[in-house]
């Protein structure tokens, strides 16, 4: 689906008290930034924002990022803030590809990835969110118990997923094709996504893999 362009969607952003407009200058000190030493979620592209939002106020002593690409997508999860502040809560408009610009070395415990683009084309398979050059960038970002949560309604997609966490030395736990008939679904947080898709029954896949330091 075709994002309509928002005409000053990038101004708009610093009216929002959980946007970090300079996110690079947190690098190592994002801590610093929640005035706290919780443990550190990140979720990479919010949508709505729904899912962080809804994390963000059932676990006050976890520190939740949005990271997402495109102005516009934040501007809509943050619109969901309704301008109060969350302390647990930060949104950042930067591309995933550079994590370590923006994290120091194991700075995050747990990386979300829900509804990624499947990008279907073989020539495009590195920009899945799952091609090991994404995952070495986890790696680094993450703590040795690190993990990564992955959510997605595509099948091909998640073998995919599944075979490079395998060929990169992740361990793998709570794999299931379908997220909502599982016993996983109880504290299952939806996004806006896996609302529509599961009501049409579209199976939703789930996996969590954990980091092992090289």
């Amino acid at each position: 689906m075709r994002l309509r362009n928002i005409p000053g969607a990038e101004a708009a952003l610093r009216e929002y008290p959980t946007f970090v407009d300079n996110p690079l200058s947190y690098k190592g000190s994002w801590k610093e930034r929640f005035g706290n030493d919780n443990p550190i979620h990140v979720e990479i592209g919010c949508g709505k924002g729904r899912f962080i939002n809804t994390l963000a106020q059932r676990h006050p002593d976890i520190n939740f990022i949005a990271v997402e690409l495109k102005a516009e997508v934040v501007l809509r999860a943050l619109q969901r803030t309704e301008y109060k502040p969350i302390p647990n809560l930060a949104f950042v408009q930067f591309d995933a590809s550079k994590l370590t610009e923006l994290f120091a070395d194991h700075e995050i415990v747990r990386i979300y990835l829900n509804f990624s683009d499947p990008w279907p084309k073989t020539r495009h398979a590195k920009r899945r969110l799952t091609h090991p050059r994404f995952l070495n960038n986890y790696r680094q970002v993450l703590a040795e118990d690190g993990e990564i949560h992955l959510k997605t309604d595509n099948e091909k997609l998640f073998e995919f997923s599944l075979n490079q966490f395998a060929a990169e030395r992740f361990q793998m736990r709570n794999i299931t094709f379908d997220l909502h008939q599982s016993k996983l679904a109880e504290e299952n947080v939806m996004t806006e996504y896996e609302e529509r898709f599961s009501s049409r029954g579209q199976r939703i896949y789930r996996v969590e893999a954990s980091c092992i330091i090289k």
